[in-house]
C-alpha cells in the first residue's frame, strides 16, 4: 500500500492546485452529505448530543476546509524574503512543498475532528495520507472507513482500521511525517518509531490544564464558562480545565454557583440528560473512579458502570498529593485546590509539566500579566475556557510534555509543508562574486566586510534622529520649491494662460518626486 502511494506522490499528482482543490471540495461534500451519519456514530460512541457534535466536530472540520479552499492559491505561492545587499540581484524565496506520504493517528475523544482536521490540512499541502482512526470509537472509525474512499482519491488517501497491532505495523514503516493525537505514553512510542527513520512528528497531547479564579471575579459568568469547558464531552477533552485553584473563601462561593449551573445545564439528574456524555469504555471508567479515592466529594460522585456514567463531580480541598492531582483526569471530575493567592498558583503550575492550556478568571491586569509572564503553556486564555481551539488564526498545540508542533487554520498547512529555501542567481556579476574566491587578500576582506557586516539599529530617540533631520531638510526644500514655483508661475502667467502652467506643475512634481526618492534611497543605504 505504502509503495503504491509513494509512486503516486512521486508522479506529482498531489502537488497540483487542481488536485488539492478537488479533494478539499470532496471533503466539504462528504461532510455536507453525511453529517447525520457521522453525528449518529458520535452518539453511539460517546453519547454526544447532536448540537455538540455539530459545533465541536462537523462545523470545525468544515470551516477549516473551506478556509484552506479559499486561501490555497495564496498559500501555495512562493514566499519572497528580505535580501541583504550582497544578494540584492538574486531571487530568494521559500517554497512550500508537501512532505510526501504522511500518517495521521487520531484519538477517540473527538474521533471525527481529530481525523478530518489534519487530513484537510495535509491534502491542502499536497500530501498523500494514511488515516488511522481510534479503535476506541468503533462506530465513527467504521463510518470514516466507509466514506473516505467514496469521496476522496483512493490512490492517495487510505484508511487503516484496527487496534494496537495495526498501529504498530504502521509505525514500523517509513513515513515522511507522522501526526499523532493522544497521550504522552503513546507519544513516546511514536517518537521512538519515527526516530528510526528520522521522521518529523507533530504531537498533540494533553496535560493537567489549570484554572485560577481570582477573588472578586464575576462568578456567574465564570462558573458557566468553567462548567461548559469542563463537562462537555463528559470531560474527555484535551484542553478541558483539569483542576481549579482559588482562595478558600472563593471556593465556598464557587461551590454554590457550581451547584446552580450544573442543575441548570444537566438537570438534577444528569444521567437522564441528553446533553451529557458518557465515558468511552470500562477501562477509562475504572481509571477515573480511582482518581476519586480518598477525596472529599462536594458535588456529584454518582456512578453507573453499566451505563459508563459518571456524574459531573467536584472535589473540594484537594491536596497536591491526592490521586486526582497526579495525572491528567480526562473525565468529569474537577478538583479544587485552595491557594493563598495567584503567586502560590504560579508556583504550583511551574512545579508540574507544562500544560496544553491555562485558564485565568480575573479582572486584575497585574494578576493576568503575572500568570502569563511567569508560566508556560500551549495556550493562555483569560475569562473563558476551551474556545481558543475554535480560532483558526491561533496555533493549537502544546509545549514540552503537552506536545510539539501546532495546527488549525494556516498552521495545519504549515505543519504538513516543508519550507524549502530557494536561491536563484545569475551567472553575471562574477567580479562581485569573485571577492569570495582564493587567493584571499586584505582588499577582498575589506570589501566583504563592508558588504556583509551588519550594524545594530539605534534604539530610543537616537534611532529617530536621522529621520528628524531628513524631515527638516525635505520641509525646507518643499518650502523653497513652492516659493520658486510661485515666482515662475507669476512670470509666465501673462505669456501662457493654461499650457505653461500645467507643464510647469508636471515638471515641478516630477522633480520633487525624484529628489525625495533619491534622498530616501541614500538615507537607507
Amino acid at each position: 500500500m505504502l509503495k503504491s502511494m509513494r509512486t503516486v506522490f512521486q508522479s506529482g499528482r498531489t502537488r497540483t492546485f487542481e488536485w488539492r482543490q478537488a479533494q478539499l471540495q470532496a471533503i466539504i461534500k462528504l461532510l455536507d452529505e453525511n453529517s447525520e451519519k457521522l453525528t449518529q456514530a458520535l452518539y453511539q460512541d460517546l453519547h454526544k448530543h447532536k448540537m455538540e457534535s455539530y459545533v465541536m466536530e462537523v462545523n470545525v472540520c468544515r470551516n477549516d476546509t473551506v478556509l484552506y479552499l479559499n486561501k490555497l492559491w495564496d498559500w501555495m505561492k512562493p514566499q519572497k524574503v528580505h535580501k541583504e545587499l550582497i544578494n540584492k540581484f538574486d531571487d530568494a524565496y521559500i517554497r512550500y512543498e508537501p512532505y510526501g506520504v504522511t500518517l495521521i493517528i487520531g484519538a477517540w475523544n473527538y474521533p471525527m475532528q481529530l481525523i478530518f482536521l489534519p487530513l484537510a490540512g495535509a491534502i491542502a499541502a499536497g500530501n498523500c495520507v494514511v488515516l488511522k482512526p481510534s479503535e476506541l470509537a468503533p462506530n465513527t472509525a467504521a463510518a470514516i472507513e466507509e466514506l473516505i474512499p467514496k469521496y476522496l482519491d483512493s490512490d492517495c488517501v487510505k484508511v487503516v482500521n484496527g487496534g494496537v497491532p495495526e498501529t504498530q505495523s504502521l509505525l514500523a514503516e517509513r513515513f515522511d511525517l507522522i501526526f499523532y493525537t493522544g497521550n504522552t505514553s503513546v507519544a513516546r512510542i511514536v517518537m521512538a518509531a519515527a526516530a528510526k527513520f528520522v521522521t518529523p512528528v507533530v504531537l498533540e497531547l494533553g496535560g493537567k490544564s489549570p484554572v485560577y479564579i481570582d477573588d472578586g471575579v464575576d462568578l456567574n459568568a465564570a462558573t458557566r464558562r468553567l462548567v461548559w469547558g469542563k463537562y462537555c464531552n463528559s470531560g474527555q477533552t484535551c484542553v478541558a480545565p483539569d483542576y481549579v485553584m482559588c482562595t478558600p473563601e472563593t471556593q465556598e462561593k464557587l461551590l454554590m454557583k457550581l451547584k446552580e449551573v450544573l442543575d441548570e445545564f444537566y438537570t438534577t439528574d444528569p444521567q437522564t440528560s441528553d446533553s451529557y456524555g458518557r465515558i468511552v469504555n470500562a477501562r477509562h471508567f475504572g481509571r477515573i473512579k480511582k482518581l476519586m479515592e480518598g477525596a472529599t466529594v462536594a458535588l456529584g460522585g454518582q456512578m453507573d458502570e453499566k451505563d459508563l456514567y459518571i456524574a459531573p463531580t467536584v472535589l473540594r480541598d484537594v491536596k497536591l498529593t491526592d490521586p486526582a492531582m497526579q495525572d491528567e483526569i480526562f473525565g468529569p471530575v474537577m478538583p479544587i485546590v485552595p491557594v493563598r493567592d495567584h503567586q502560590e498558583a504560579i508556583s504550583i503550575i511551574n512545579e508540574r509539566e507544562k500544560p496544553l492550556a491555562m485558564y485565568v478568571f480575573s479582572t486584575n491586569r497585574d494578576v493576568i500579566r503575572n500568570l502569563k509572564e511567569c508560566t508556560s503553556s500551549g495556550a493562555y486564555v483569560v475569562n473563558d475556557t476551551v474556545v481558543h481551539g475554535g480560532v483558526p488564526t491561533l496555533p493549537f498545540g502544546g509545549v514540552g510534555n503537552s506536545g510539539m508542533g501546532a495546527y488549525h487554520g494556516k498552521f495545519t498547512f504549515d505543519a504538513f509543508s516543508h519550507k524549502r529555501a530557494c536561491l536563484e542567481k545569475s551567472l553575471g556579476l562574477e567580479s562581485v562574486n569573485g571577492l569570495r574566491y582564493p587567493p584571499y587578500t586584505e582588499k577582498k576582506l575589506d570589501w566583504l566586510q563592508w558588504l556583509m557586516v551588519k550594524k545594530p539599529r539605534r534604539s530610543g530617540i537616537l534611532g529617530f534622529f536621522p529621520f528628524v533631520i531628513l524631515g527638516a531638510v525635505l520641509a525646507i526644500m518643499f518650502k523653497v520649491s513652492l516659493s520658486v514655483c510661485s515666482d515662475l508661475l507669476g512670470r509666465f502667467q501673462q505669456c501662457s494662460a493654461g499650457f505653461f502652467e500645467k507643464s510647469l506643475r508636471i515638471c515641478f512634481f516630477s522633480s520633487w518626486v525624484a529628489t525625495v526618492c533619491r534622498m530616501c534611497t541614500e538615507s537607507l543605504l
